[in-house]
């Protein structure tokens, strides 16, 4: 059996919680054996992976529904109290994230797809946690934006309590005079990073705070639809990964005010047809991607690893791949900051990978979706070489 079918069997439901493929059949890498070891099955479509402070896990459902993995366990329940999404094309619920001192407000934060009429928005909401409920709901945010797909909607807290999120420029094509595209008008929400508070107000040094023609809530603008986000646990940057069309996904370093060119340039070209979209690949004031990709990987899932489970790999990023159903290692540069040494791909063929995460025991976790069939959450962990 070859490496890629054992890994694939692995994740598509052959092995039970707590199994793992043979010693023999192990993921290789530049560093470490690596075995996948099958957390929990029988989701559907898993879209976010976090942690509480007691030690249970919790997991979204993009259908809409929120779930707990307690010592090891799929509780059958879903959470009470999630609030109804928007669950057509690409809509759902997204991100779940515990407040920074959740063990004191017992406060989780959800993004998801907000009904509106006959369309929806990204929208962010918190409630409290207990008792396995969400009660006590509160709107945190809703963006300014209508569309048929591409929401965005990750989440990421600053060491300092601000709430980043991700908002996608809903599939407004790109056509005609690209600078007038949503994504390059900051008075709407299409395409941006937000800044916020944990209550959802508008820090005062926003960077567009103040400017009739622009939303305050906007940290930085000009993305297509960002499907990772992390604050650097050691530097404190924020760094984002977003889809391309037909090629062109992208790593960013984002930075205040500045705009990430969406759709003036980029790497990728129209679907089906490789018809150029861009005006080029670089711009005067638009921000160049650290990191691209092409053919696209349909990056989702963000990060920086800092645990003692895998040493070599420590400060690496790690991305997650949809269409490419793969786990891209990207090591940064020592001597250039912000550039990318080296890239390694660790397999392909896992399912579609929509989340990255490292647990509180140090080992990486992955939320991997099978379209029409049971999905799952797995744990990577290094096997001594022989």
């Amino acid at each position: 059996m070859s490496l890629r079918t054992t890994i694939a069997c692995a994740l598509s439901g052959t092995l039970l919680a707590g199994a793992s493929v043979t010693a023999q059949d192990l993921l290789r890498s530049a560093y470490y054996d690596v075995r996948a070891v099958t957390v929990a099955t029988g989701l559907q479509d898993p879209w976010s992976i976090a942690w509480l402070p007691s030690g249970e896990m919790l997991v979204t459902e993009r259908p809409g529904r929120l779930r707990i993995i307690r010592d090891g366990v799929l509780l059958p329940d879903p959470v009470p109290g999630v609030p109804a999404v928007h669950d057509e094309g690409q809509g759902g619920l997204f991100e779940v994230l515990p407040h920074p001192d959740f063990a004191t407000n017992r406060l989780l934060y959800l993004s998801y797809a907000r009904p509106i009429d006959d369309n929806s928005t990204t929208a962010i909401i918190r409630g409290r946690f207990e008792n396995d409920r969400l009660t006590d709901i509160e709107d945190v945010f809703e963006a300014q934006t209508r569309g048929g797909g591409h929401y965005g909607g990750r989440l990421a807290w600053h060491p300092d309590g601000y709430l980043f999120a991700t908002v996608g420029e809903r599939m407004a094509p790109p056509a005609g005079d690209l600078a007038a595209h949503p994504a390059q008008d900051l008075s709407n929400h299409h395409g941006v990073t937000i800044r916020l508070h944990d209550d959802g107000s508008v820090p005062a040094d926003n960077p567009f705070v103040g400017r009739p023609d622009a939303r305050p809530e906007i940290w930085s603008y000009g993305h297509r639809n960002p499907q990772g986000l992390i604050v650097h646990p050691d530097t404190g940057d924020l760094w984002a990964n977003e889809h391309g069309p037909q090629g062109g996904d992208e790593l960013n370093l984002i930075q205040p005010g500045a705009n990430y060119g969406w759709p003036v340039i980029g790497y990728g070209v129209n679907y089906g047809s490789g018809i150029a979209i861009h005006d080029g690949t670089h711009g005067e004031g638009l921000e160049s991607p650290v990191h691209f990709w092409v053919p696209s990987i349909a990056t989702s899932g963000l990060l920086v690893y800092t645990g003692d489970k895998f040493p070599e790999w420590r400060g690496d990023f790690f991305i997650g791949g949809m269409a490419g159903q793969q786990l891209a290692r990207l090591t940064p540069s020592v001597d250039r900051p912000g550039r990318i040494e080296r890239e390694e791909t660790l397999a392909h063929g896992l399912g579609r990978i929509r989340d990255v995460r490292q647990g509180p025991d140090g080992y990486i976790y992955l939320a991997v979706e099978h379209r029409g069939a049971p999905s799952h959450v797995i744990r990577l962990e290094p096997v001594p070489r022989q």
